[in-house]
This record gives C-alpha cells, structure tokens and sequence, in this order.
C-alpha cells in the first residue's frame, strides 16, 4: 500500500428523488435568513420556483449567470447580494450557476446552497474560475465550497438529452484524471471508477428515456462521486487543455471536455497504466482498445460532439491554443510544457477533426 493523505471536505449531500422538498430545513440549518437565487437565463423559470417556495426568505433572483464566469458578471452578482441583504446564494443549474455562487463567496464569504440540475460536479469542489480579459484564471478557496448539496433527480428529467450526454462526459473527465493524480488516494480511487461506471451505465438509458428517474438518479449519484474526486486532488493534462480553449476561445464548457477526453487519456495511456485499467474496467470496455477509444464510443455512441471543428473551433486558432495550453502547465503523469509542444499540436489537430484514438 502506497502512502497517502487524505482531507475530507466539509459539506453535506442530501440526496434523492424529491429531495428539494428539504429545501426550506437546510436553508434554517444554514442560519440564513435571505437568499439571492441564481440561475442562467433558460433557468429562471426553476429559479423563480425556488424563490417562490422560499417565500419572505427569498431576497431575489439573479438569473444571469453564463459560461466561464466574466468578471463582470460576477462584480454584477455581488453587488446585487450586498444591495439586497443577501446572507446566502442558492445555486440551481449547472456549472455556470455554481461557478457565478463561488465568485460570490470568494469576496463575500456568503454560504452557497447548490441544487445541480446537470452532471458538472462543480458543487463539490473548492475550486473556482473567472475569465477576465479572454484568460481563465482558476483557484482553490475552502470559502467557495458549497455548505449544502441537494440532489434531486427528478430536477433533471427536463435536461435535453445532448446536454446530459455531454454532462456526463465533463464529470467522467473529473474522475479520469483523478485516477493518475499526483496526489491521488485510494478512497478517490474508488470513487473515480465507481463514479465513471454509473454515468457509464446511465448515459444509454436516458438517450433512449429521457424521463427514467433511475437512471437519472445513477447519472446524478455518478456526477457527485465524480465532482468529489475533482475537489479533493489535483487535475492535469485534460483539465489545462479544457481551460485553455473554454476560457480563451469561448468555446462550450461539457463539449470541450467531451471531445478532448479521449485524446488527452491515450497521450496519458502508456504513463499511467493502472488508471487505464480501471477506467476500462469501470466503462465495462474490455473488448475494446483502450481506455480512450471506450470514452471516445461512449461519447459518438450517445450522440455526443466528437470534434472541435463542430463546436466552434478555428483550425486558424490550434498553433495559439497548443501555445496557451503549454505555459505554466499542470503536473501530469507524461511531461507536457514548451518542449512538447509538437505534441500538444498534433492532440489538439486529432483532437480538431474528431479522429478515434487507436
């Protein structure tokens, strides 16, 4: 047995189908008095019956919320908590919701309630990012953590069917890259494969019925066990090589690290063989090649964006973004930095036209 540490990090999960019916209770055991709800736009109406179930506890609704976290749109939200007495942030969506309730706490120190209605697994991480001057800039801060987690499936029977697919494959990235991490253990061991096994289980189902709340519960227990994996060690390759073209390109969050995934685990295949085999043990791909071509099919099988070219990326762009990805680079099992930035190049070209790892 390798040594290790390991640091639990301090929330509470409440999950289960019709779990927002303890919404009001876990705002009272927060000591908070007036919630600013937050949202994305296409999510207001779900804020809005978040605020009204909250009733005289609700201080408002902000429902602005995008990608990638603009400075301005976080400066936007903490004046709106401080100018409505808001002593907490209720985070209902995705990782955008979430990402906008940690820019919040980070200078306010204000708790965040999260209620995930999609797979990122942002909610369990201490991690934060703002993207100012076309640069994603991220951290870790114990204050941006969320207090409470409320899962409730049936919460995400109405996420179409793509975003889920591309959901799921973001949180399966988290445990991926947790598998070969520096600072891995064996209790985040455990969780990455159990976690990518149950959204592995679960993706197929909802493409074919959407509105299976076992499955939908199997995704949402995946996404948490994967988002725990991100919040407790370090990221890598995939993780620098997704900042760098969702912060500095605007590309989707969940579609970037969909396509890149299984790129950036064949270029860490041979430099971290045990992660591998977990990882095809968990997406049950033991006839198949790889660990990267089973993430790559799980991906096309379901749906799934498999190339940059078709989510908005510029061949133009690919020498910049190799250029971008390989300053100040991540720790990862197989050397990447300026050295290697041929290589960098050509994962991001395969990576550009959609072309299956062998």
């Amino acid at each position: 047995m390798n040594e290790f540490i390991y640091n639990g990090q301090p929330s509470r999960v409440v999950f289960g189908a019709g779990a927002l019916k303890h919404l009001e209770r876990e705002i009272e055991l927060l000591g908070a008095r007036r919630a600013l709800v937050l949202s994305t736009p296409e999510q207001q109406s779900q804020a809005q019956m978040v605020a009204d179930r909250l009733g005289n506890r609700a201080a408002g609704i902000f429902p602005r919320a995008v990608m990638h976290v603009p400075m301005e749109t976080a400066r936007e939200a903490r004046e709106d908590a401080r100018r409505l007495g808001a002593d907490c942030a209720i985070a209902i969506g995705g990782g955008s919701t979430t990402g906008l309730g940690k820019a919040i706490a980070l200078e306010s120190g204000l708790p965040i309630l999260a209620i995930p209605t999609t797979y990122a697994g942002s909610e369990m991480t201490p991690i934060y990012g703002i993207t100012e001057a076309g640069l994603k800039k991220t951290g870790k801060d114990p204050r941006v953590l969320p207090r409470t987690v409320i899962y409730d499936p049936e919460l995400t029977l109405t996420l179409p069917v793509a975003m889920s697919v591309t959901s799921g494959m973001n949180a399966i990235a988290h445990a991926a890259e947790g598998l070969y991490a520096q600072d891995s253990n064996p209790v985040m061991d455990l969780m990455a494969e159990e976690g990518i096994r149950a959204i592995a289980r679960a993706l197929p189902v909802i493409r074919q019925q959407a509105d299976d709340v076992a499955a939908r519960g199997d995704a949402l227990y995946g996404a948490w066990l994967c988002g725990t994996v991100l919040g407790n060690v370090g990221m890598a390759l995939h993780h620098k090589l997704c900042h760098t073209l969702g912060g500095s390109f605007n590309l989707p969050h969940a579609e970037v690290h969909t396509i890149v995934l299984p790129h950036a685990i064949a270029f860490n295949s041979e430099a971290a063989p045990q992660a591998m085999d977990r990882m095809v043990r968990a997406l049950g791909a033991t006839n198949r090649a790889s660990a990267a071509a089973g993430l790559f099919d799980l991906a096309s099988d379901n749906g799934a964006p498999v190339a940059l070219k078709d989510i908005g990326m510029q061949a133009a762009d690919l020498d910049h973004a190799a250029d971008l990805a390989v300053r100040n680079p991540y720790w990862n099992p197989r050397r990447f930095g300026p050295a290697q930035h041929g290589e960098i190049r050509l994962l991001l070209q395969r990576a550009y036209e959609g072309v299956r790892p062998d």
